[in-house]
Parts: C-alpha cells; structure tokens; sequence
C-alpha cells in the first residue's frame, strides 16, 4: 500500500514542460519560447542527466522507475523528485538509431530493436534505419539459425505484407488481396516513433492536403484499432510501448483558463515534438506533448481515452499472453487513478455517467450531453476490464467494492430504462406524467409526445436497440452505432437485446448501412432541431459528419459484435460493401448523403482509423477465436444480482424497505 501511495504521488506530479499548448503559450513570440525551453532544461538537469540516444540506447526513464514492488527500496531511492517531463524526453542523434534497451525487475523489453521496427515513412528522417527489404531479409536469416535444422522456404518467406510476426503461428500460408496489402502499407506508413520506437499511429496521412491541423498526432481512441491490428498481427511491441508511454502522460499538470485536469485523466492525443539540443546542431531532443483537450475544438477534456486504454490493455494481455504489462505497479496505479476519477462521488444520482458534449468519439456538439450511451459502454466494458486485471491487495478492496456495486446498477439502468422496442415505445405512448414518490411508472417524467410518429414507423416489428441519452423528461431517441455496438461486445445488452439489436440493423440496413457502413448515428438532425442543438454546425449539417454521416472505422466495432453473437454473415455483407469503394475513394474519414454515397465534405483522406478498422474487421472474420480479447461475456454474478432486481418486475409498487439498496435503480 505505501509502495501504490508512493507511485500515485510521483505519477501525478506536476512535472515542468519544455513545450505546451496551451494557449496564453501558443501566443508568445519565438523568443520567448526559446528562453522558456532552455529555462525547462535547466530545472531539469537538477533531477535527472540528459539521456543520450546513440547506437545503443542509454535508459531513458531511469532504470529504478521498473522496479516492482518487492524491490521498493531500489524504486523509490533517488528518484522520488523525478518530475513526469523527464520520464518523457530522450536527446536523439539525427544520424543513429535506436538499437533496443530492456528494462530490469523482469518486465520485459521496453524499446524494440530497430532491425524490428518496419518503418516505411519514418525512415526517410532516420537515415541509420535498416531498409524495409533488409529487416525482412534479417528476420528471416536469425529465424533459420536458431530453428532446428529445418529450412521449410515456404515458411521462411511467410511474411504478410511485409510483416514478420512476432507472436502468431507463421506455419501456415496465408494469401493477402491487393486491397489488404494497400491497407498495411499505408498503416505502417502512419506509424510515429519516440526515442527510435513505434509508439503509435497519426490520425490520418493526406498527402494531398496541406492543411494538418491536429491529424498528424496520436488520437488515443484513433489508435484502438490500430492497435488491434498490430496485436492480431503479432506485432506487439508497438502496442505496449503505447500502454507505457500514454501512462506516463496521465495527468499531466496541464490547465486550460487555470483548471487542471482530474488525477487520473488520459490525454485526448500527444505529439512527438523534437527540438535541437543547446550546443549541438547535430543532436536533438524528442519531447511528448500531450493535450488534455486545451487544444481541442470545443476545448473539452476526453472522457473516453482512460476507457479505451483500459481496453486495450486488456486486449493486449489476452492476445499477447504477457501479463507482466498489466502486473507492473506503475500499470496497476494507472488503472486505480482512472476508476476513481469515474466512480468518484458527485452531484448525479444516476449509476451512469455524467459527461459534457464532445466528451468521445463525437467531439463537437451534438446534444449528447448528460449520460450518452456510448460512454456508458465503455465505462461499462473498462469496469470489468479493471475488476480482471487488479491485482489483489489490501488498498484495492473499497475500490473493487464500489466497482461491483456500479457494474450492478449500471447494468440494470442500461437494460431497464434505455431499450426500447415497439412494445416499449407504445408503453411510453400511455405513460402518465407528473407523478411522485417510489411507486411511479413514469420514472423520468418522461412525456409521451416525445414519441414522433416517424419512431414508430420506423421501429420493425422484430428488433430494438438502447437509446442515445436518457435525462429527466428527455429521451434521445436516436440510434448510435458504436454504442449499441460496444454495449453488445461487452455485455452491457442482454443476450436478448444483442441479437434484436443486429436485428434491427438487417431490418433497416437501406438506412445504416446503405453504401457504406456505417451511420455513426440514425436520424440526422435536422431544420430548426439542427440549428438549436448543434448552434448551426457547418460541419455538421445533416447527413454529415457526426450528425448521420457514415464512418467506416465502425466496420470493426460491428464485426466483433457479430463475432459474439455468432452472426458473422451481417459483418461480411457489411464489409463487401465497403471493400467496393474504400481503396478507390482513398480511405476517407466519413462519407456524407442519407446512402452515404458522397466522400464527406470535409473528409480527410487516408484516415489511420478507417484503415485500421477495415483490416481488424478483415482479421476477425478470418480467425473468429481472435475476437475474444475484446468481447466480454455476462458475469454469472451480475446476472443473478439482475434476475433478483427484475423477478418481482421493476414495474411494481417499491416500498420504503427496497429503496435502500446501496445502488440507484
């Protein structure tokens, strides 16, 4: 416990920055940064040298901060005043590379050898690189010596796309269309490295648009099913160099109008910043600038990133087979700050979230404020994430507590209050308003003109899904995709609901998924309900963007639902579709129109997460047992707990004696 308290301290320290983007900084002249950047430097030099990387890397975050706990004396001697910054720059020679480094405490390699790192872009500003057909030719050697005398050349040559696995069977032939090959390589293309190591993927790499703004950083939420890629491609390295690095991002002493950020909090995105050493003109400095959403349009914090990142941790953990990631200290105190920044007590009653507009993967406003069901999917998924991979120890037993009792609550608010159906929606049409204390049907004041006649002509006989928000007198009636999707992978949906869930996409695919899958939400505002709720967005205007636009990245989201539900055939109709343009229209962003049959307006080309979401898709429906590092199936305990809440129907007069259950129903 003293060791956890002891890592919380130095994990939210507020480290000094030789860059921020913050806006009073954004304004200062060039002077001035330069004399702020050489101040940073020399704070710095009081805690730690500068870490030089030549020909073999010097360890760059100090060998003590590895330590396990059982070694908290080595841990915490001489670096407890280490500030976050230089946990997070590395001096970098222009004309070597990075050749690996491993971390002592027994958590394996922290940077990959170079000869490992299949860089088609990055190569080009690391001139000691080893060219892609020589890595290959590398591997490919190191492998036949250290197998046992057998020299198989069809297995010697098994490299998909250029790819050598790392951790995935190689011994049978695989066949790669051209699309596919495409895909990877502009993947690998979009690979950003750190100190000589892949660290993530830039949210899209147009080369025909000289406008960047903020696509050229890593997007924690973009980089998902990039990551999942690379895992289901035995390329693990990258992704654990991602978990590492972003957990050392976590609350940073940003502030935004002189507001820091909550403990715990994850970056929206990060940067790789590289500034020339005072000196030496042949050195430089490589700096991770993370935005907490200060830079942002909107300028609202991220409240998806920690949910996201709990996942993929998970993820890599079960794909991987190495628990050591999850198991380090530094790993485990992450995980407990982003469950207490989430189950921390507050203003609402509700067992979900309460979060702003702009808050996930819909970052503008779109009326999603209050508690949006995609959120709630997430945080649902990332509770039993955390709940599986903490460690047992006297400090986590309060948290695990309150943990399951929000797993509780939260699952049966999702499944009770937010589905709806036709009968649902015609008990709705005859609710009564205006009632008071426990026995009210009506719980939400819910009033029944919200029920247009276009939802019920709309809602098929068989089928339903979980509604968008649901706040005193509102529900938002709207269809969003990821989390009906998401709520299915993790279990938040019943068996019940998840299949007439998928059945409603069949019933109504002219409209979710037409000529490109899929709508990131059904219907789109419109008229005078557009310029009110989203104050005359141009980039939303309807049937585009986030306001009824169509994204491809959701093709992987959708096929790991299928996967569970044992329903493959809706996600391979939905990915014929997409592989007719996808390559042809140049991977956009988001498509634009009611049948999404126009690139979106302001669509950015070769977007990362709508490669990356292809492949994935593409991945899972060749080996559907892979799917299981992301699905979550229900828990016997959650179920029972359910099944009492329910057995007398929650319909049903409570008296006083039910109302004190420790969760809010």
């Amino acid at each position: 416990m003293a060791n956890s308290d002891a890592v919380l301290q130095v994990l939210s320290g507020a480290g000094p920055r030789s860059f921020s983007s913050d806006l009073c900084f954004s304004n200062l002249d060039s002077t001035f940064r330069s004399k702020h950047i050489k101040y940073v430097k020399k704070r710095a030099s009081r805690h730690m040298k500068m870490f030089k990387c030549s020909s073999v890397l010097q360890d760059c975050i100090g060998k003590q901060w590895f330590k396990r706990s059982g070694d908290s004396d080595l841990y915490l001697s001489g670096n407890a005043t280490i500030k976050r910054l230089q946990l997070l720059r590395c001096k970098c020679q222009q004309a070597e590379r990075v050749s690996g480094v491993t971390a002592e405490g027994g958590n394996g390699t922290w940077f990959v050898d170079s000869a490992k790192t299949l860089n088609l872009n990055g190569a080009a500003n690391t001139p000691g690189v080893l060219e892609l057909g020589d890595t290959q030719q590398l591997m490919r050697e190191k492998e036949v010596l250290t197998s046992n005398g057998s020299e198989n050349k069809e297995e010697e040559s098994l490299t998909t796309n250029g790819a050598v696995g790392t951790g995935r069977d190689a011994s049978r032939k695989v066949s790669v269309d051209p699309i596919e090959e495409e895909a990877w390589e502009l993947l690998r293309d979009s690979v950003v490295y750190y100190c000589g190591s892949p660290i993530g993927t830039i949210a899209a790499n147009d080369p025909t648009s000289s406008s960047v703004l903020n696509y050229d950083q890593v997007f924690i939420r973009d980089f998902i099913p990039s990551g999942i890629a690379f895992l289901l491609k035995g390329e693990y390295d990258i992704v654990r160099n991602f978990l590492l690095h972003t957990l050392q991002l976590q609350s940073w002493e940003k502030t935004m109008d002189c507001h820091s950020p909550g403990q715990g909090l994850m970056p929206a995105s990060f940067k790789v910043r590289t500034f020339p050493l005072d000196g030496d003109d042949s050195a430089t400095e490589e700096v991770l600038d993370p935005d907490f959403g200060e830079a942002a349009i909107g300028r609202v914090a991220p409240v998806d990133s920690g949910l996201w990142w709990i996942i993929l941790l998970r993820a890599y953990g079960k794909c991987s087979g190495d628990l050591s990631v999850q198991e380090r200290i530094d790993v485990q105190t992450g995980i407990k700050m982003i469950l207490r920044l989430c189950l921390a007590d507050g203003f609402d009653m509700f067992p979900t979230l309460l979060v702003t507009d702009g808050s996930c993967m819909i970052d503008r406003r779109m009326g999603i404020h209050g508690h949006p069901l995609e959120i709630q999917a997430l945080f649902y998924s990332a509770l039993l994430g955390a709940r599986e991979m903490l460690t047992p120890e006297d400090g986590s037993a309060d948290l695990l507590r309150a943990l399951n009792n929000r797993l509780v609550a939260l699952s049966f608010h999702i499944r009770e209050y937010y589905w709806i159906d036709l009968r649902k929606l015609n008990e709705i049409y005859r609710y009564k308003t205006e009632e008071y204390s426990y026995d009210a049907v009506n719980k939400f004041n819910i009033y029944p003109d919200q029920v247009s006649t276009s939802l019920v002509e709309w809602m098929p006989t068989q089928g339903g899904y979980l509604i968008g928000n649901l706040q005193p007198a509102h529900m938002d009636f709207r269809f969003f995709s990821l989390g009906n999707m998401w709520s299915i992978v993790s279990g938040l949906a019943t068996r019940d609901q998840s299949n007439a869930i998928l059945d409603l996409i069949e019933a109504k695919w002219s409209d979710l998924v037409a000529d490109m899958p899929m709508k990131i939400c059904h219907p789109a505002l419109e008229g005078q309900e557009w310029q009110i709720i989203t104050g005359s967005d141009p980039k939303n205007t309807p049937w585009s963007y986030h306001n009824g636009g169509s994204w491809p990245t959701l093709l992987w989201q959708l096929t790991v639902a299928c996967i569970k539900m044992n329903r493959p055939e809706i996600a391979a109709r939905a990915i014929d579709i997409a592989e007719k343009r996808l390559s042809r229209d140049k991977w956009p962003e988001y498509y634009d129109t009611k049948k999404a049959r126009f690139i979106g307006k302001q669509a950015r080309l070769f977007q990362t997460w709508s490669i990356a979401g292809y492949l994935v898709a593409k991945l899972l429906l060749a080996d559907p047992s892979a799917a299981r590092m992301l699905v979550t199936d229900e828990d016997p305990e959650l179920v029972n707990a359910f099944s009492c809440m329910i057995s007398s129907n929650p319909r049903r007069k409570r008296g006083q004696n039910n109302s004190k259950k420790p969760f809010i129903i």
